[in-house]
């Protein structure tokens, strides 16, 4: 047994040397691929996201997620050789959000945490990033209203999207449950709880605060309190694990959108989003839909907003995401029908579907 572990580590050794000496083959030619392109930017999300689709159907041994994450990671390091890139997000250390930048840019990108989904946005709009992250969707507690309002009024363009599995942990430096009189969190981090709650601590208070980051800081310095948060931000600020995966529904997961001023090219697999007004008369909303189903394209979601500024046309706008590049015939042709029917359209961007 001991000769057949130790050939396997020989075995292995081998391919590690093979694979480091192929890493930096990788990353001599994106030096290279660097200097050809003259300050041209470095981050193509639909060429990273074909390479990552490539490389899940090759997983086997290894699940889809892990391999995609090895491989996340030598994009990173490669494309920091091309151009140190900057990405806000809703800080502080420790947030999902914050799990959100590195799942999808890698450990290579400098992550810039702000107080606020409204700072984030602004920070990539004066250009002290290059992208911005931040949370539109959960599966549970349905859509984000302040990034969509924002995304109305800001120049910058949906450039790809991350979906993140959230996992909700009670961290404390209490030892024991039955000592937490108070429980921190963001409020869609305690609404996905609620059941959890209701059960386990029925009469303890619940105090929504900025992020689940600012509820690990405070229950960090308060005696008697906990947080509910991501692992990551429990290491952070050195509380313990009384409870994990406390949210309600296994399945919880939050899309995040990148947003900066690159516009993706197709990369055959994509999605676009839109915001749209209808006119306030009855079939109006039909009359919009309409040109999606005349020209297949295929409509995978549609929130209402109330409009900020309200016009005798139009109160409430409605963001839409459909399959498809707006550049693919068509979706196009869907768009431009749009155009000509909707008091308001705007395209947020078209982006690669996220790859797992």
């Amino acid at each position: 047994m001991s000769d057949d572990l130790e050939k396997l580590r020989r075995e292995i050794d081998r391919l590690d040397e093979e694979l480091a000496a192929l890493i930096e083959r990788r990353a001599a030619q994106a030096k290279k691929i660097g200097e050809l392109k003259a300050g041209a930017a470095a981050y193509r999300p639909e060429r990273e996201s074909q390479i990552l689709a490539k490389v899940v159907k090759q997983a086997q041994v290894l699940a889809p997620e892990r391999m995609t994450a090895v491989f996340r990671e030598i994009i990173s390091a490669c494309r920091g050789l091309e151009e140190a890139i900057r990405v806000s997000y809703l800080g502080p250390e420790g947030t999902f959000s914050e799990q959100a930048v590195r799942k999808h840019f890698g450990g290579a990108v400098e992550a810039l945490a702000v107080p606020s989904v409204d700072e984030a946005f602004r920070r990539c709009e004066s250009g002290a990033a290059q992208f911005a992250v931040v949370p539109a969707e959960n599966s549970t507690e349905g859509v984000v209203g302040r990034t969509l309002d924002l995304l109305v009024t800001t120049p910058l363009r949906v450039c790809g999207e991350i979906e993140l599995r959230v996992q909700q942990n009670l961290l404390s430096r209490e030892k024991e449950m039955r000592s937490i009189k108070r429980v921190y969190s963001h409020a869609q981090s305690l609404a996905q709880c609620n059941g959890w709650l209701a059960q386990n601590l029925p009469n303890v208070e619940r105090v929504p605060v900025a992020s689940n980051a600012e509820a690990a800081q405070r229950a960090a310095q308060e005696p008697g309190t906990a947080a509910i948060a991501g692992q990551a931000a429990g290491e952070r600020y050195g509380l313990a694990m009384l409870a994990r995966s406390i949210e309600d529904d296994p399945n919880n997961t939050t899309r995040f959108l990148v947003l900066g001023k690159a516009d993706p090219a197709p990369s055959g697999r994509d999605r676009t989003s839109l915001v749209m007004s209808a006119e306030n008369k009855p079939g109006a909303v039909h009359a919009l839909l309409t040109p999606l189903a005349a020209h297949g394209v295929s409509m995978s979601r549609i929130e209402s907003r109330p409009a900020r500024a309200r016009t005798a046309l139009w109160e409430y706008l409605f963001f839409i995401d459909v399959e498809g590049h707006q550049q693919d015939k068509h979706v196009a042709a869907a768009l431009a029908a749009l155009r000509s029917k909707a008091p308001y359209l705007k395209i947020l961007g078209s982006y690669p579907v996220a790859v797992s």
